[in-house]
């Protein structure tokens, strides 16, 4: 009987260590305040033109980013049920930190346009923020509903 409590601790202790270790998924992470003031000088276009720079980072990461926490996801998986050394593996490349803080760069942006009454990129910016949140909702539906065939679309060779 201690030896079942003593096990059921250490399995808890176990899973409880590397949950905190897990990476989050890109829509969980919240921006970091950056202060819009650094872009203060910058004119509209210039400001469109760093927000694409800023954008295309973003979307490199938030991949990234899903990656490993769907990575950290299965490994957990696999850990729990099956054989608790994969539990292990959830050491990997987490961008959090990063992906906050870019996503901190595009509120700046968001907020330094406003100021600067820069209309036209406010809208851009609306539309690109709408189809970035219905393409993260329809690739989340499409893995729900068929998991195998998304990892295979998803591969690097695939087309």
């Amino acid at each position: 009987m201690r030896e079942n409590r003593f096990c059921a601790f250490l399995g808890g202790a176990i899973m409880l260590a590397t949950v905190a270790g897990c990476a989050k998924q890109p829509d969980k992470i919240q921006a970091v305040y950056v202060p819009p003031m650094q872009y203060r000088h910058m004119t509209c276009d210039e400001m469109g033109a760093e927000l694409s720079r800023v954008g295309r980072q973003v979307q490199a990461v938030t991949r990234h980013q899903k990656d490993e926490a769907d990575g950290d996801a299965a490994a957990m998986g696999v850990g729990i049920v099956l054989f608790w050394p994969a539990l292990f593996f959830l050491i990997g490349e987490d961008k959090e930190y990063e992906l906050s803080r870019l996503k901190g760069e595009v509120d700046a942006l968001e907020a330094a346009a406003a100021t600067a009454k820069c209309d036209e990129l406010l809208v851009r910016m609306a539309e690109a923020r709408e189809q970035a949140q219905r393409q993260y909702a329809e690739e989340a539906a499409n893995e729900a509903a068929e998991p195998e065939l998304y990892e295979k679309n998803k591969s690097p060779g695939a087309k």
